[in-house]
């Protein structure tokens, strides 16, 4: 699979009951697709995977393939420390008609050595036939994917790339550097997007897309086709929203934002919580600033033009 451009890191919408809202899920899935996005990754990180049950994990991956219906691929993501329960998950992922691939991480909290998280990785690999991305965020799973264990993993023929969300810049460095130039190494944040492209990277796997799926996809686009004055533009106009998106733990900003935009309810789930009324104040006067908010015509130029 020829995977590459802007993904977005869906969140998940909850009704006001904390029940998983499935038409502003699907409502968001068309909006982003019609806004240029290149593909989408629910149930991750951003998606408060960790707070669904599995039944819903499951339920919101249907949802979000149904919606996008083959207009763009669609990679759920299947994270768990246990390898025997993220195998058995990968398996049940399978069983999705449409879906084209997982998105799995670290293992939390066990902190295995590079040995165990190999055989963790190469297991969910082995279990499908379905293409697999990793996913190294060791802020969030206390453990580090290194080059040379990314290098092993890549001889397995479904592992396809990795979301690099290390922060690590002569990490990722040294991965483009040693991977096959088949492998596909995503950016995992937002103010990566720019430097990991510019050192051979094929994209980015994005947050502030929930919310600017077109400008981030141009951002994105612009940089694949080394239009650097336009890419540079759009990260500048756009840095600020990208930062706060991570004022407080993700995905409370980026959830208020939109449901300041009207795209969905500001409702998480526990251990979660909504951002402070000092966060929402800052959040809320960006938003106007960028044109964002519900009825607010765009400011200055349309930056998903380049």
């Amino acid at each position: 699979m020829n995977l590459m451009g802007c993904g977005t890191a869906l969140v998940t919408p909850f009704r006001k009951d904390g029940s998983v809202d499935e038409s502003a899920l699907s409502a968001l899935v068309n909006w982003q697709i019609e806004e240029g996005i290149g593909f989408l990754v629910p149930c991750g990180t951003t998606g408060e995977a960790s707070a669904l049950s599995e039944h819903e994990w499951l339920r919101v991956v249907e949802v979000v393939v149904g919606a996008a219906a083959g207009r763009v691929p669609v990679f759920a993501g299947c994270t768990h420390n246990s390898t025997a329960e993220a195998v058995t998950r990968a398996q049940r992922l399978a069983g999705v008609r449409g879906l084209d691939g997982i998105l799995t991480a670290n293992p939390y909290y066990n902190r295995p050595a590079q040995e165990g998280q190999y055989q963790h990785f190469r297991a969910i690999a082995r279990a499908v036939d379905l293409p697999v991305l990793l996913y190294n965020i060791p802020s969030r799973t206390a453990t580090n994917l290194e080059p040379a264990t990314v290098l092993r993993l890549s001889e397995e023929k479904n592992i396809i790339g990795i979301k690099e969300s290390s922060g690590n810049i002569a990490q990722i460095t040294e991965l483009v550097n040693i991977l096959p130039r088949s492998f596909a190494v995503f950016a995992g944040d937002d103010y990566m997007a720019l430097p990991v492209i510019a050192l051979g990277g094929c994209g980015l796997i994005s947050v502030a897309s929930n919310e600017i799926p077109g400008q981030m996809a141009a951002l994105v686009g612009a940089a694949m086709e080394n239009d650097w004055p336009s890419a540079r533009r759009i990260n500048r106009h756009y840095a600020r929203l990208m930062a706060a998106n991570f004022l407080e733990p993700s995905p409370a900003p980026v959830k208020r934002v939109l449901a300041l935009m009207g795209k969905i309810d500001d409702t998480l789930r526990l251990p979660m919580v909504p951002v402070s009324p000092a966060t929402h104040r800052v959040l809320e006067r960006m938003a106007g600033e960028l044109g964002l908010l519900v009825g607010a015509p765009p400011t200055g130029e349309d930056l998903r033009m380049f």
